[in-house]
């Protein structure tokens, strides 16, 4: 016991609060152990002068904590564990009390799991799986020590939002089990005899945190019922059923806790004939509102309104409207500012664009019914061919403007309101590897999530018996998508990544498996696709901890031959894993089987040559692999950088109900502080590239966000989506206007399903 332990500081002897710290001496010095730079003494004398006379327990160790916190900064940036080291030693207090347990820390995780089961937190079939033995051997695994892993904001966000509480939401789960409880629920899916192996090696990958799953995946895997998957995007069809078909598929998906994209490109356009009466359609922006109503009154779990996405083609008639759907000037009566939009657009625009030519917008419903065909149901040449004979077409109404005035409408939106994201539609239906089954139309809220979609067709209610009605549909692909994140800040070697990948991407397959899906049409296409999306968060920690400038073309080389890595590994795992399981049932004729797929990338060198063999052989058990979506929430937990985005800041205070967080970008010190430039000081060329280097290894997309910079004008602002589109992006997400000494506001979409 050190000399502290027994005197009290004269600061703390004196004041009326200090003997009330005296039994928090221990607490502190423990607290603060391996950190010299953070000194016990000072966080005592601190927290006597911030005390009442009389302080109760709780308002010690919130104060001890919260003052911890404060302390954060670019030359201590340890505070933050030692405030994460105090909230632990209080949630195993109460966890403990709760528990009934002898002391503080973990002990009978049986006992646990037995009693969130009986309330109706946990899932039986845990229970039921692994029995009193091995609910035991579980509990073996149990490391307490990654809990120093965690940093505050970490810690904190991890048992606020992701540890199971009692009923009245009083500490249960403490925060390794929150992390066994997911593993445990995943093995669920692996054979009786391997499964207590295979729940050790996703515990070992979630405790070290060098893999995050996605928040329905963390928050609801071993709940009755959870809904594990990340991301849905659907395709209503431009019929009364149809729509308000899509809008119940909505409001189900929110209802659980998913964040949607719906493409509206089917329906009709302002002034469109119903029923052969003519200008009485009244477009897609009321029904942009009532998902804008549906998002406020179904949220999220209760936690947040939910999120949606809605997406239009650039010819569509209403684009224009479309652009206005946020912004603060109009009739307020066509304004959704709770919804998403974004705009899908050709190569065949781009062009325009480029030479300044006009450019025609048309209604989807009367091109239909003059021509025939739907326009946008095809891609590429064909559409553009189909274009052209709308554009000759004398019995089409049109309106024509030039594309230039088109493209300055979405950057003005874009520079008001962070939006529209943009999809380049050519682009992602080119690359798409299972574009013999269908093609895509549009992209998911967070623009990462590019699959085949299509109608599901709603056919009506019928009687069949009495009182009883029935209704039919014909299941079109609903998507589904299910996430998890690489810690490339865990990640020293690309060696590194070959005990990772294998591990997560099965995980990943047993989410399929095993998830509890809202809708029909989302179970029959996650089983015909069995998608998973991998991605990455920590990116500009990674590239900092190996000493790359982000502006730089060792950062592009770099990334490449990272990416390349990533993509490889994830597509041996699932080939790997379709030898045991057998391959998603569309993988005949896709990209994947034809060889295809490999040759747009450029996949030449011997090693790739054997794998697409192999592949060609064997299946993949996953249609769709990787996707690199945003990480807000879990890169948190994490400690590290969010997805692939620069930092915003080396310290950021984020206010959360009142308690300010602090946040230092990891590893920050004299020698990393240079590489740590801000995405606002970042010239966006460079991202773009880093973007495009990335896309090429990503059978998806990702979400790529562009910063404003002090030196931005229109004209390089329409560089940045030149150079996106030429460069081979798929899609680009939100803009984010504002000086790097504002504080930021929240990403657009808040989809606690995307925050992967």
């Amino acid at each position: 016991m050190s000399v502290f332990t027994i005197f009290l500081p004269p600061v703390l002897a004196h004041h009326p609060a200090g003997e009330h710290l005296r039994p928090f001496v221990p607490l502190v010095e423990a607290a603060t152990e391996g950190f010299p730079d953070c000194p016990a003494a000072e966080l005592l004398e601190d927290a006597a002068r911030h005390l009442t006379a009389e302080p109760g327990r709780q308002e010690v160790e919130d104060t001890l904590v919260r003052l911890a916190n404060d302390k954060v900064s670019v030359e201590r940036p340890h505070w933050t564990f030692v405030a994460a080291r105090l909230l632990l030693a209080r949630l195993y207090e109460e966890a403990a009390a709760n528990r009934g347990l002898a002391a503080p820390g973990y002990g009978d995780f049986p006992g646990l799991v037995r009693h969130l089961t009986t309330i109706g937190r946990y899932d039986p079939a845990v229970l039921e799986a692994y029995g009193e033995e091995g609910l035991r051997a579980l509990g073996a695994l149990i490391r307490p020590e990654r809990d120093r892993l965690l940093n505050y904001p970490g810690l904190k966000h991890l048992a606020d939002r992701y540890a199971i509480k009692g009923l009245d939401n009083e500490v249960r789960e403490l925060p390794q089990e929150v992390f066994l409880g997911v593993a445990a629920y995943l093995a669920l899916a692996e054979r009786p005899e391997d499964r207590l192996a295979w729940a050790e090696r996703f515990y070992t990958l979630l405790s070290t945190l060098s893999i995050t799953m996605a928040t329905p995946t963390l928050a609801n895997a071993r709940k009755p019922g959870g809904q594990l998957s990340s991301c849905f995007i659907d395709t209503p069809e431009d019929s009364i059923l149809g729509i308000f078909g899509g809008l119940k598929a909505f409001a189900q998906v929110s209802q659980n806790g998913g964040g949607m994209g719906v493409y509206f490109g089917h329906l009709r356009a302002l002034g469109s004939t119903i029923r052969g009466y003519k200008d009485t359609g009244n477009g897609v922006i009321p029904w942009a509102r009532l998902y804008n109503d549906t998002a406020v009154s179904v949220n999220q779990l209760g936690q947040r309104a939910g999120a949606v996405a809605l997406w239009l083609d650039v010819w569509h008639k209403d684009i224009v409207d479309w652009l206005d759907l946020k912004t603060n000037n109009g009739d307020e009566r066509r304004k959704a500012h709770d919804v998403f939009p974004g705009v899908t657009i050709p190569d065949a625009f781009m062009r325009a664009v480029e030479a300044d030519e006009p450019w025609s917008l048309f209604d989807p419903h009367e091109v239909e019914q003059v021509m025939g065909w739907r326009l946008e149901d095809s891609w590429g040449e064909e559409w553009e061919r189909r274009y052209q004979a709308c554009v000759a077409e004398p019995r089409l109404s049109r309106v024509t403007l030039p594309a230039l005035d088109l493209m300055a409408a979405i950057m003005k939106s874009a520079y008001e309101t962070g939006g529209p994201f943009l999809l380049f539609r050519d682009t992602a239906n080119r690359l798409n590897p299972n574009g013999h089954a269908g093609m895509i139309y549009s992209s998911n809220l967070c623009t990462e999530i590019l699959q085949n979609q299509s109608s599901t067709i709603e056919e009506g209610a019928a009687e069949s018996g009495e009182g009883t009605l029935t209704t039919t549909a014909r299941s079109g692909d609903f998507v589904v998508c299910n996430l998890s994140s690489i810690h490339l800040g865990r990640v020293d070697r690309l060696e590194d990544l070959e005990t990772i990948i294998p591990v997560q991407v099965r995980m990943l397959d047993n989410v399929i498996t095993l998830n509890h899906l809202p809708l029909p049409q989302a179970v029959r296409t996650n089983r015909r696709y069995r998608a998973i999306g991998i991605g990455v968060s920590g990116y500009h920690e990674h590239l900092v901890r190996h000493g790359i400038d982000w502006e730089s073309e060792e950062h592009l080389a770099y990334a490449d031959r990272l990416f390349e890595r990533i993509n490889y590994l994830a597509i041996r795992a699932s080939m790997e894993l379709a030898k045991e399981r057998g391959a998603y049932p569309l993988f005949p004729g896709s990209d994947w089987d034809t060889g295809a797929y490999f040759t747009k990338r450029g996949y030449t060198s011997p090693e790739w040559q054997t794998l697409a063999a192999e592949v060609h052989r064997h299946g993949l058990r996953n249609g769709y692999l990787m996707a690199i979506a945003p990480t807000g929430s879990t890169s948190v937990i994490a400690g590290t950088t969010a997805s692939t985005d620069p930092i915003f800041k080396p310290v950021f205070t984020e206010e959360k109900k009142g308690f300010l967080i602090r946040t230092v970008a990891p590893g920050l010190d004299a020698r990393t502080a240079p590489l740590y430039k801000e995405a606002h000081r970042i010239d966006q060329r460079w991202s773009i590239r880093a973007a495009a280097v990335r896309q090429r290894h990503l059978d998806q997309s990702q979400s790529v966000n562009l910063y404003a910079t002090e030196d931005l004008d229109e004209w390089t602002f329409l560089e940045w989506y030149l150079l996106a589109w030429k460069s081979g992006l798929k899609s680009l997400y939100y803009f984010r206007n504002f000086t790097a000494d504002e504080a930021a506001p929240d990403p657009a979409p808040v989809c606690e399903s995307c925050t992967v």
